[in-house]
């Protein structure tokens, strides 16, 4: 569940109050449509994922929807820092092993990133571009393994897919919070960031490939593993759907190329991001409104599998496979509802960073 949240910031330099109003804005907005639509009680919740990389205030944002909804005291809630634009998938990961771990259990994950505290005032040119890519927005993902909950669940999760790159020095350092020059702080933007980023997904496609592949197309990868050819297996064999992080214009193209998507297929993100007048990089929760694009457009079906990617700092690839159980009402709390028939529009090469 998303919410159309795309704000530029206003004053360069706030107060910690500006940052937790945010906060409040987004996941607040975000939780009250949730819990309005599934007729659901807060105290319900069993287990509460809150990701938010670059804003992390005491208490914890988590502890904050905790006093806010007044949630039961041994609810088993987690926040995570500091993972970067993957960190949505990640919290789905986290909140899935606590569901293995807790039979007749409910789990929320409230994936967002909070850009008020964090805009960039130097002249540092890796740095700046984060300002222009990055907005507010967010997502609240509700899960479950209760039996009575299966007929009214949208999606199955069939596969988590992490990996991770923070070893090698160079992908390290690709998006990186640090002071310029001048002392002004800001996360800069390395120039291989698509390079690297095309690394980790490889790395992330060679363990995902045997999960999901049909048997011809695992046996043509195998033989080109085994004859030393590079062969990108074709997963549009294994999905109807991709969902890509809406990180910037080269990312989405670089992912386009190497998964050889058609043109609708990676028309999620590139509307996503489109000119940045919608959406725009929402980081952590983009693969969301990317999803909500796919619904909103009508093209979910039962059955349908769908493949969300997230990149991020670290540098992490990380992939979740879902498989559609039901039609899928769009319904009005989809962010494209009001202006989905205006999309796809014809993208320019110079409307996207």
């Amino acid at each position: 569940m998303t919410v159309p949240l795309s704000q530029p910031i206003q004053n360069p330099n706030p107060p910690l109050l500006h940052p937790r109003a945010e906060s409040e804005l987004v996941i607040f907005s975000m939780l009250d449509s949730l819990f309005e639509k599934t007729r659901l009680r807060p105290k319900a919740i069993d287990i509460l994922v809150v990701n938010c990389s670059l804003f992390s205030p005491t208490p914890s944002l988590a502890a904050m929807v905790v006093n806010k909804y007044k949630m039961r005291s041994d609810i088993r809630n987690f926040n995570l820092g500091g993972m970067g634009c993957s960190a949505g998938l990640i919290s789905i990961d986290l909140a899935v092993a606590q569901l293995h771990a807790h039979k007749n259990s409910m789990a929320l994950v409230v994936t967002t990133e909070i850009v008020t505290e964090h805009w960039y005032t130097g002249n540092n040119r890796s740095m700046l571009l984060t300002n222009c890519l990055f907005r507010m927005g967010g997502a609240a993902i509700l899960l479950s393994n209760k039996p009575s909950d299966s007929g009214r669940a949208k999606y199955e999760l069939v596969h988590v897919v992490r990996t991770n790159h923070a070893a090698n020095d160079e992908a390290y350092r690709c998006a990186y919070q640090e002071e310029d020059g001048e002392g002004n702080i800001g996360v800069s933007l390395s120039k291989k960031l698509t390079a690297i980023a095309g690394a980790a997904l490889r790395e992330n496609i060679t363990t995902i490939a045997p999960l999901v592949l049909p048997p011809s197309e695992l046996l043509r990868w195998a033989l080109g593993c085994i004859m030393k050819k590079t062969y990108t297996p074709d997963f549009r064999k294994a999905f109807e759907h991709f969902c890509i992080h809406a990180g910037g214009r080269a990312v989405i193209e670089e992912l386009s190329k190497k998964l050889k998507l058609t043109e609708e297929q990676v028309e999620p993100s590139r509307m996503t991001l489109l000119l940045l007048h919608r959406l725009g990089n929402t980081s952590s929760s983009s693969p969301w409104y990317a999803l909500s694009y796919v619904e909103a457009k009508g093209r979910m079906k039962k059955g349908d599998r769908v493949w969300q990617i997230g990149l991020g700092s670290g540098f992490k690839c990380n992939s979740v496979v879902w498989k559609c159980r039901r039609v899928v009402d769009m319904g009005g709390d989809n962010p494209w509802a009001d202006c989905i028939d205006k999309y796809p529009v014809k993208v320019q090469e110079h409307t996207l960073i």
